[in-house]
């Protein structure tokens, strides 16, 4: 049997936060592929924590800048190893090439961290963001390093993979897999409550993640007031995992603001709502609160930032402003008109199934993971640059680690 070692930056947490969900699909479809799974992280688990060894998985704790992972990886020798983010591949990637050559090295990036970064830095000092921030960001240059460094680096946005192009890294290295899921069934939709049996709005994200924390803001204090002034008995329902206090303060249900937390089930919060608003003015990646509100038959309405990266399709089951008022008006007109709901729908139905179906991509994976089997040591002949990072990194970060050592030991 085939052995998987996945580093995680965090313990996974699929009922809070997207990436949570995005780890869970990997881990199943190695299941499926027939792999012995060890899932290793330094962090600490919380309550959200998904239970791995229900699913046969192995759990390890490992720790920052000590050999004992040098042991343990040796002893293990994966067939291959997924890096949960950049960071991760940064701290762990030199010890594994150096202990477990031979493992295939992915890297999942969920995002691109320095462009959800630079976004927030440009939104800071209120100047309109450009693409030159990212590429003169500090992150950009570790992120990137990381991914020639890696075998396969996984993207969930087909925008970030473009820019990963544009910088001229190859397609080969690079593999598009975003979110997946089971098709929409037309017997699931049937079950579905129907426009006239549901009601209000809703909006999600997890609280430790800052653009949902600001969207939040804006919605309070700008977006809902116009929605309210046109539909005063409508409400929104706020949810989320690790809300901060002062979000759980803006909570009045004289104004129809109701802020719940977190959610077991959403899939049933979100089948019984609307419209799903998601106001986001900085992040990167795709949005988990946009697909599962497609997959649960709700339109909803986001920014440029939120669509980002998801659709080809014009029509995908959703509207998109980022001037506010705008915003407000078309998050009115889903919820009022039932042609214009109903519609919208049906679109969004059809574009999930078509792009993010669970057997197509995983389908990618699999051949990907075949043919870096087959060719890995050709494949690493090709990455000049991957094997010049990976050269410098082990006579810098090597022994920069060495030294943390040493200076713990003593």
């Amino acid at each position: 049997m085939k052995k998987l070692l996945v580093i995680g930056f965090v313990w996974p947490e699929p009922s809070t936060t997207a990436a949570g969900c995005r780890m869970q699909q990997l881990l199943e479809t190695f299941i499926t592929f027939g792999y012995q799974i060890t899932f290793a992280s330094t962090a600490t688990k919380t309550e959200y924590s998904m239970d791995l060894e229900q699913l046969g998985i192995e759990e390890a704790t490992t720790e920052l800048n000590n050999p004992s992972f040098d042991t343990f990886v040796q002893a293990l020798q994966p067939d291959v190893v997924v890096f949960d983010r950049f960071m991760v591949e940064e701290q762990f990637g030199w010890r594994v090439a150096e202990f477990a050559p031979q493992a295939i090295r992915i890297l999942n990036t969920e995002d691109l961290h320095a462009l959800r970064k630079a976004r927030e830095e440009a939104l800071k000092k209120e100047v309109d963001f450009t693409i030159t921030d990212w590429r003169n960001h500090p992150l950009t240059l570790r992120e990137v390093a990381s991914i020639y460094r890696s075998d396969l680096t996984l993207m969930v946005s087909s925008f970030e993979e473009v820019l990963l192009k544009e910088l001229g890294i190859p397609d080969r290295p690079l593999l598009h897999l975003p979110l997946f899921f089971d098709v929409v069934s037309t017997k699931e939709i049937s079950y579905w409550p129907t426009f006239d049996k549901r009601t209000d709005f809703v909006t999600l994200g997890n609280g430790k993640h800052a653009p949902n924390v600001d969207a939040l803001r804006v919605m309070k204090t700008t977006i809902w007031p116009q929605i309210r002034q046109q539909l005063p008995d409508a409400q929104l329902h706020v949810y989320g995992a690790y809300l901060p206090q002062h979000v759980y303060e803006w909570n009045d249900p004289n104004t129809g603001f109701l802020v719940h937390g977190w959610a077991e089930d959403i899939s049933d919060i979100l089948r019984n709502v609307r419209v799903l608003l998601a106001p986001l003015r900085f992040g990167a990646g795709i949005k988990g609160k946009l697909l599962d509100a497609l997959r649960n038959g709700t339109p909803s309405v986001t920014t440029n930032i939120g669509a980002e990266g998801m659709f080809n399709d014009k029509n995908w089951g959703g509207s998109v402003a980022d001037n506010w008022a705008d915003f407000a008006h078309a998050a009115v007109q889903f919820y009022t008109d039932q042609e214009l709901w109903e519609r919208a729908q049906a679109e969004g139905i059809t574009a999930f199934n078509n792009h993010f179906d669970k057997v197509t991509h995983q389908k990618k994976l699999g051949e990907r993971l075949k043919s870096l089997e087959d060719n890995l040591d050709a494949h690493r002949t090709e990455n000049f640059m991957g094997r010049l990072l990976q050269h410098q990194t082990l006579t810098s970060t090597k022994y920069m680690a060495k030294w943390i050592e040493a200076k713990n030991k003593k």
